[in-house]
């Protein structure tokens, strides 16, 4: 087998060996696996875990020889993930989607496990603000990875950093902040939505990456559709002008057999 994925993509799973797992926050792990892979910041990898299920994963650790990434345990893909160990083999296959854009002046801005989705676009930007929410202290992820950095941290409790929410905090900065220039986000929809909104309301460009049922990652099945767009390839990654075009964004998504429903059911239904 090829050392390198990526560069040498086939739609067939690769069996790579995971070289680590650490547990990231509640229910968060972090899966590493010592191999090159061609990526860009904001691109997704499909993970195949036999005799259960594929999912699809955004890379949030890649360095010369070594990608990662990181899963939450909700439902029965990701919680059988939790019993993976450092020798046990996963099927890889990608990366696939467009990737953000790296400009100066940014904000980046994540709700959750989210946080891993933007990761290695924070490890590319200079200087970004971050603005990180969860839940919980203990839901809160990279805290080391990120101590020296910018960070405004939230927690719906109050028991890390501000008690609220990261679009108040995002409400703040920008109407005292003019140098920024553009905002990264993702995180739950609802978050991403009120984003988009406060973005719109400043006249700040924005990028969101995206998140919906996936089953072949490459364009085929149309599963992952948002309005007339097909998240694995046109996306992931939409900026302000798209997001402005698809009224379904914040309020809809579609279930494994194609039916629309709000977000709320989705969110309900999905692993």
């Amino acid at each position: 087998m090829d050392d390198c994925i990526g560069d040498c993509r086939t739609e067939i799973p690769v069996m790579l060996e995971v070289s680590n797992v650490i547990r990231e926050g509640k229910g968060q792990t972090s899966f590493f696996f010592r191999h090159k892979l061609e990526c860009k910041p904001g691109q997704f990898l499909m993970i195949w875990l036999p005799g259960v299920d594929e999912k699809p994963m955004a890379v949030s650790y890649s360095s010369k020889n070594e990608f990662a990434f990181t899963s939450q345990a909700i439902g029965k893909f990701t919680t059988a993930l939790e019993k993976i160990r450092k020798g046990d083999k996963l099927g890889i296959r990608g990366p696939y989607g467009n990737s953000f854009s790296r400009k100066e002046n940014a904000c980046v801005v994540a709700g959750g496990v989210g946080l891993s989705s933007v990761s290695t676009l924070i490890d590319a930007l200079k200087n970004p603000l971050i603005i990180y929410g969860a839940r919980t202290k203990e839901h809160l992820i990279y805290l080391k990875r990120y101590k020296n950095k910018n960070m405004l941290i939230t927690t719906d409790d109050g028991s890390f950093g501000r008690k609220g929410f990261t679009t108040d905090v995002l409400e703040e900065v920008l109407s005292k902040n003019k140098k920024i220039k553009i905002i990264y986000t993702c995180g739950p929809e609802i978050m991403m939505k009120k984003v988009f909104d406060i973005c719109n309301k400043y006249k700040v460009e924005l990028e969101a990456s995206l998140e919906r049922y996936m089953k072949c990652s490459f364009g085929i099945c149309g599963a992952c559709m948002i309005d007339d767009k097909i998240v694995c390839i046109d996306g992931p990654i939409f900026n302000s002008s798209q997001l402005n075009k698809l009224s379904e964004f914040g309020k809809y998504a579609r279930l494994k057999t194609g039916r629309k429903v709000t977000l709320n059911e989705y969110h309900s239904w999905k692993d």
